[in-house]
């Protein structure tokens, strides 16, 4: 293992990656590829992760941190098991999405863009869903509720505490 590293996460997960990056070091777009397979492994792309992607590819950490930051795709924060997305979009929000948003924030005790300390749920809020004849609405990983009202978040948050 690279020195440059602090190897508070799991070294076999460091083992994959640096395999799959030995498997694509030739290859057109190699950083974009190790990102993507980084995020796959760990879950997201802390900065020790960065770094073993800058040392392994002989690419500026800078760089990596750009590209890493640039695309929404790529988190460098831990993500929860669960992604809620709460509809912002005008009908959503005329319907008072807002107060949905306000609730579950309230609920889980988390600001929108961040993650349960047990790392089981992440809030966002979204721009259209294309659910708007339901609005308002939400998306816990690809399930979808509609019509909400607010007093049923904490029956719905429930579910996915089991």
């Amino acid at each position: 293992m690279s020195k440059v590293l602090d190897l508070n996460l799991n070294e076999k997960q460091f083992l994959l990656l640096k395999e799959y990056i030995d498997s694509k070091r030739d290859t057109q777009g190699v950083l974009m590829q190790a990102l993507h397979e980084a995020q796959e492994i760990f879950g997201y792309l802390p900065i020790e992760v960065q770094k073993f992607i800058s040392h392994e590819l002989d690419v500026p950490l800078a760089e990596v941190y750009g590209v890493a930051t640039f695309y929404t795709q790529f988190s460098i924060e831990p993500k929860g098991k669960h992604k809620i997305g709460v509809c912002l979009g005008t009908a959503c929000y005329v319907k008072s999405s807002q107060q949905v948003l306000d609730k579950l924030s309230k609920e889980l005790n988390i600001k929108v863009g961040g993650t349960t300390d047990d790392n089981l749920f992440t809030l966002e809020a979204t721009r259209c869903l294309g659910c708007c004849g339901l609005a308002p609405v939400m998306m816990i990983d690809q399930d979808v509720y509609g019509k909400l009202e607010v007093n049923k978040i904490p029956e719905i948050i429930s579910k996915y505490r089991e």
